[in-house]
């Protein structure tokens, strides 16, 4: 039976007369034993909406590439491989901000709570965004850009540990899925938005100034996201505050009640849940051995897994520029590509909870490596937009595995921190990968970059599957104490 809902602010009260003190298994055990429903999904659908704005940045990378060449402020490659007046540098840094957000910041998660840094760092963001929209110089554009990263790395990272922490383990696969689904429909929007405004200038500014600006709506929609956003109950335990955990878990228990009209099923104890005892750090990562392996697996598959998403994501339109393809066409074809971002986790919904994670995560890679050698070979253009949407749609079905999976490798102690540290790691081969792209092109052409891509999902490939433990279907405390 759920307790009545306790008013948030009567945090550390003692539990009302008549009722059993309040334990943090039972707590977790109530929150993983609700079922698919409105409220619940509810919440999954306000997060996804506050990282559309940071996905919506991250791949306006790609879009506005062509237009900061064309007007003068970047070129497409440099002389030199850490040429910071090419569009790599741009890239770069893009990537150099993500790297210091979920590296530095991300942590803050663990010590503040999720919600806190969920709308600090979108605040963060769309200010910077703002500003760097009116820059004309390559250097104070790339320091913006940096400095927007920031603020969009640690906003991913707190999403995701938000995520996995209030979603039940028989639909956490479909959750993070239908995240991707919501938040991955900024990349078409944008994509549209750079082929519409490729030639235009309206009221004076470029076309490419106005898909940056166009980011500020997340200003406007920011408050109104957070007011429906209520702490993470895993975080709440993890502090000891379990009076505002069981609040937390009460009022959407009597949610979820009401909107199904079914009395919920008796909490099962499956694993303990840890309250803090000490102050958490990342040495809690290196302490203990299975940690310690999966941090370094991660760490490892992270790195190479960006340079084979972003290699291709990040460098669309420029690729096809390559192949003798306008500007403008580029752009347009780089549409249809980018369409297909929101249907891949869509298309995954019925079979995500089906097939393990580890397994999706190293399938997904190998058929990335294998579409991205035939798309090199490519001169139609039909075959070439036909190759890049499978290779769209496999290498979101690859991100939403991954981002579910090293959510739950971690206790949440540290999660926001362990998140943070192996995703990092993509951000530096990420940041490399816009001056490797760059040089692989310039050097040895198209072969040149789907040779980097394809050897670096081989790696990923055999660390995942070799060294990957199995998680669907378990609770997070299963899976990570």
């Amino acid at each position: 039976m759920s307790r009545p809902a306790l008013h948030v602010a009567a945090i550390e009260s003692a539990p009302a007369p008549g009722l059993p003190p309040i334990d943090a298994a039972s707590v977790t055990a109530r929150l993983a034993r609700l079922p698919p429903s409105w409220p619940v999904w509810k919440l999954v659908l306000l997060l996804s909406l506050g990282g559309w704005f940071e996905i919506y940045d991250m791949f306006f990378t790609a879009y506005v590439g062509p237009g900061m060449v064309k007007s003068g402020i970047f070129s497409n490659t440099t002389e030199s491989f850490f040429g910071f007046t090419g569009l790599g540098g741009f890239v770069a840094a893009t990537f150099a901000g993500l790297f210091l957000g979920t590296f530095f910041l991300a942590s803050l998660s663990d010590r503040f709570g999720r919600r806190f840094v969920f709308t600090a760092a979108l605040l963060w963001y769309t200010i910077a965004a703002v500003i760097m929209a009116f820059q004309h110089t390559a250097m104070a554009v790339n320091i913006w850009r940096l400095i927007a990263g920031i603020g969009v790395g640690a906003e991913l990272v707190t999403i995701d540990s938000y995520i996995a922490e209030f979603v039940p383990a028989r639909m956490r696969g479909r959750a993070f899925a239908f995240q991707q689904t919501i938040q991955y429909t900024s990349i078409p929007v944008v994509a549209l938005l750079a082929w519409l405004l490729s030639d235009q200038a309206p009221l004076g500014l470029e076309g490419w100034r106005w898909i940056m600006l166009s980011s500020a709506v997340g200003a406007a929609v920011i408050w109104v996201i957070r007011r429906g956003l209520p702490e993470s109950p895993r975080w709440l335990i993890g502090q000891g505050r379990l009076i505002e955990a069981d609040a937390i878990v009460s009022a959407l228990e009597t949610k979820v009640t009401a909107s199904t009209g079914r009395p919920l099923p008796e909490p099962v104890l499956e694993a303990p849940t840890i309250v803090k005892a000490r102050k958490a750090g990342y040495m809690d990562l290196w302490r203990s051995g299975k940690y310690r392996n999966r941090t370094i697996m991660m760490m490892v598959f992270n790195f190479f897994q960006s340079i084979g998403y972003y290699g291709f994501a990040s460098w669309v339109p420029t690729l096809l520029v390559a192949k003798g393809v306008t500007v403008t066409h580029s752009l347009f074809y780089s549409f249809l590509i980018a369409a297909a971002n929101p249907m891949g986790p869509l298309l995954s919904l019925p079979f995500v909870e089906k097939v393990e994670r580890k397994w999706m995560i190293s399938v997904s890679a190998a058929l990335i490596a294998v579409f991205g050698v035939i798309f090199s070979q490519q001169e139609d253009i039909v075959a070439v937009v036909v190759l890049g949407l499978l290779m769209t749609l496999i290498s979101n079905c690859m991100t939403l595995s991954y981002r579910t999976y090293q959510a739950e490798l971690f206790p949440t102690r540290v999660r926001a921190r362990a998140v943070g540290l192996v995703y990092s790691l993509s951000r530096i081969s990420a940041m490399l990968s816009g001056f490797m792209i760059a040089f692989c092109l310039r050097n040895f052409g198209i072969d040149g970059v789907f040779a980097l891509i394809a050897g670096s999902m081989a790696i990923v490939v055999a660390v995942i599957a070799i060294f990957g433990p199995r998680t669907k279907g378990l609770q997070l405390e299963a899976v990570s104490e």
